[in-house]
């Protein structure tokens, strides 16, 4: 159980905290706590519903697995290809927190400089072990506590971070795209529910260590926001590239906002090996299947890694990297990961009792919170998101055309 939450919290307590947290304030004002709530309860749910889904299927690939075992190739495909957008977008997002807390005057430059760096790192066979997660997850939560500790002491209380500031229509709106936005700092939860054969009696440990790790996670975010809304107003802190170093400062420590922009740094690295990592695979996969070009399925004969894919990958993350913002790479990537959930939520329900499945709320809830918090999402994030889905879908019923041999 401890071994399951720690993992847990390792995939779930990164840089995700440390850039998310302004544009949800833009979003929801002082409704973010609200915000965070809703984000906490739809990635219950998914993770639920997904590790029903993997105790039945172990085999690697997610909900690309899932969906096409259980409601056709069609919703697996489009699931593996929302995954690879989605994520594509975080590893974007990661590598311009890496830049905003690092170097904040060439933050696009030292995005680029860090998916180049770990591209290379990831073709040459090295991986993020398992003591060096720990390390990092002590680092993060180090450094969250002291600026929590920080502005919770701090004599000055932001003017307005009590007040409402919107109307409820208005707040409302913005609580639902609060949580989209801050669903991308709970991304991670569901390498809990792959553990079916990493652990004892998963039937038992799992189903305990994903509520454990998510309600941990949720106290630790929840403490960090309202720290982060004692010093500043909604307004300031929507304001801020680099928010809780910003915060600290205005708690009057000024000498720890160099310790918060390491510590950023350090978790949007380790965040950015493993998206990488996991990116490549799944292209892998894919293209393994045809659904991707062919050639992307090659694996080196010495390193025994995907370069290809991990070439493709590092290419496309350096492009967003260099050209788009960390807001807008957070919404793009929220959709794309909402929508791979929904599919695996929508899998769940299908499942029978006799193959132990979730509470029927459980799936049923996280499908509507999934579909309902993508749409919520910024205009920005959701006709992008819809359309390279659309274009996703398009290129998959050319192919069956051209193909109807092949297995699709």
């Amino acid at each position: 159980m401890f071994d399951a939450v720690t993992i847990g919290l390792g995939a779930m307590i990164g840089a995700g905290i440390f850039a998310a947290l302004a544009p949800a304030a833009a979003a929801a004002g002082s409704g973010l706590m609200v915000g965070l709530a809703l984000a906490a309860v739809v990635a219950y749910c998914n993770a639920t519903s997904s590790a029903r889904l993997a105790a039945l299927y172990p085999a690697s690939g997610g909900t690309y697995v899932y969906g096409r075992e259980r409601l056709g190739p069609f919703w697996g495909y489009l699931a593996g290809w929302a995954f690879v957008i989605g994520k594509t977008a975080s590893c974007a997002a990661m590598a311009l927190t890496v830049g905003a807390y690092a170097w904040p005057g060439q933050a696009h430059a030292v995005a680029v400089a860090a998916v180049v760096a770990l591209t290379a790192v990831n073709c040459v066979g090295v991986q993020k072990s398992a003591w060096l997660t720990r390390a990092v997850v002590a680092v993060v939560l180090a450094v969250l506590a002291a600026v929590v500790v920080a502005c919770l002491t701090a004599n000055t209380v932001a003017a307005d971070s009590l007040g409402t500031g919107v109307t409820l229509g208005v707040t409302f709106g913005g609580v639902l795209q609060a949580a989209g936005l801050l669903f991308f700092a709970f991304a991670g939860y569901a390498r809990i529910a792959t553990l079916g054969e990493e652990v004892r009696d998963p039937a038992r440990t799992i189903p305990r260590a994903i509520p454990l790790a998510l309600g941990i996670t949720l106290v630790v975010y929840a403490a960090v926001a309202l720290a982060a809304l004692h010093v500043l107003s909604p307004d300031r802190l929507a304001d801020a590239t680099a928010p809780l170093a910003e915060a600290v400062r205005a708690a009057g420590v000024p000498a720890l906002a160099p310790v918060v922009r390491v510590g950023a740094a350090v978790a949007a690295v380790g965040s950015l090996l493993a998206l990488i990592l996991g990116v490549s695979r799944t292209t892998l996969a894919m293209a393994r299947d045809r659904h991707l070009p062919h050639a992307l399925a090659a694996v080196h004969p010495r390193f025994k890694v995907p370069q290809r894919a991990e070439l493709a990958v590092g290419a496309v993350v350096a492009l967003a990297a260099a050209t788009v913002d960390v807001r807008g790479a957070i919404g793009f990537s929220s959709f794309g990961v909402l929508a791979y959930y929904a599919v695996a939520n929508a899998a769940a329900l299908t499942l029978t009792s006799a193959e132990k499945r979730p509470p029927r709320a459980v799936p049923v809830l996280g499908l509507a919170g999934c579909l309902l918090l993508a749409f919520a999402l910024p205009l920005s994030a959701v006709v992008p998101g819809a359309a390279v889905l659309a274009a996703g879908a398009a290129v998959y019923a050319v192919r069956r055309r051209t193909r109807p041999d092949q297995n699709m």
